[in-house]
């Protein structure tokens, strides 16, 4: 099966930070895992797979909100940021331009586009959970080439390439290791 690991790349969305906050606590990752959840022009919505790893992920199903960012291609600064350090060890937000949104999650300075969300659903999968966020405001510039796994792989710098390396593999044990274990999920809200 591995094999085909490959070919399931190709259903990679682009890359996207997410920010969240739990209480005063502010954080960011990097996900490549978020897709449009709705063809409604009126009720936004999408979703983001977040592995139960990170650190973002507790405070995300703990709090209900997110805001997902779509990054340009020309943001590996972000990349490298939001998704080389864990927020368990450092304020990943500390001196990263943002503001604060309606739902106190950080909204970034300069992404092509960003989505609010409070989570509207979730859903276990073993070693992640996906959350269904409805986006009560947007915005972001639309403007530039959007980033796709395939720029993070390509243009990660050299000195980040072995830790990248390293937390992918540990990742996808992981992932591995709790495939079978998702639990069914009832989203109450907060």
């Amino acid at each position: 099966m591995s094999q085909h690991y490959e070919l399931l790349r190709a259903l990679t969305s682009p890359v996207v930070a997410v920010t969240t906050r739990r209480g005063d606590e502010l954080n960011g990752l990097i996900v490549n895992s978020a897709l449009r959840a709705s063809l409604s022009p009126e009720k936004l919505r999408l979703s983001i797979i977040v592995h139960k790893f990170n650190h973002s992920h507790d405070m995300i199903f703990e709090s209900g909100v997110f805001t997902a960012h779509i990054l340009t291609a020309d943001r590996m600064d972000l990349v490298i940021r939001l998704g080389c350090a864990s927020g368990r060890d450092t304020d990943k937000m500390e001196g990263l331009a943002h503001r604060l949104g309606a739902t106190g999650t950080p909204i970034l300075d300069d992404c092509y586009a960003y989505f609010e969300c409070h989570v509207v659903n979730a859903m276990d999968t073993g070693g992640s959970t996906i959350f269904l966020g409805a986006a009560g405001t947007a915005g972001g510039s639309g403007a530039g080439e959007v980033m796709t796994s395939r720029h993070v792989r390509d243009g990660l710098p050299a000195e980040y390439q072995a830790r990248y390396d390293e937390e992918l593999e540990q990742g996808q044990r992981f992932a591995t290791e709790m495939a079978d274990t998702m639990h069914a999920l009832v989203w109450r809200g907060l």
